[in-house]
């Protein structure tokens, strides 16, 4: 039994890293949902002009920060597939940290763009 719980095979082919690899196969489908929704307009900066189109469509219909849900959603995943709970907790509250000041700044920046019309 000791053996089988250091074998890397046993992670890789446990039940529960198995879901968490299909989990994570649905994230990266809903980061191309994303990215197809905002064409041009993905970036990794905070840019934001009246030129741009406010985007309603997509997964923007749903949740507000679609890509972050994703982000926070692999950064939990990817350690469970290889069955390290606390990395996960631990490095997701730190992004939590970060997006929540991230967040608040994206937010800044669109409500002075509040009263534009929205396009799909």
């Amino acid at each position: 039994r000791e053996e089988r719980e250091r074998n890397p095979k046993t992670c890789v082919l446990h039940p529960g890293s198995l879901l968490s690899g299909g989990i994570e196969q649905l994230l990266q489908a809903a980061r191309l949902w994303v990215l197809a929704t905002l064409g041009p307009y993905w970036t990794t900066r905070i840019i934001s002009s009246p030129d741009f189109p406010r985007i309603s469509g997509g997964p923007y219909r749903l949740v507000r920060h679609p890509n972050y849900w994703v982000v926070t959603l692999e950064i939990l995943t990817i350690p469970l597939i290889f069955g390290h709970l606390p990395i996960a907790i631990l490095w997701t509250l730190l992004n939590a940290g970060i997006l929540f000041i991230r967040i608040r700044t994206e937010n800044a920046a669109l409500q002075m763009r509040s009263l534009q019309k929205p396009v799909a």
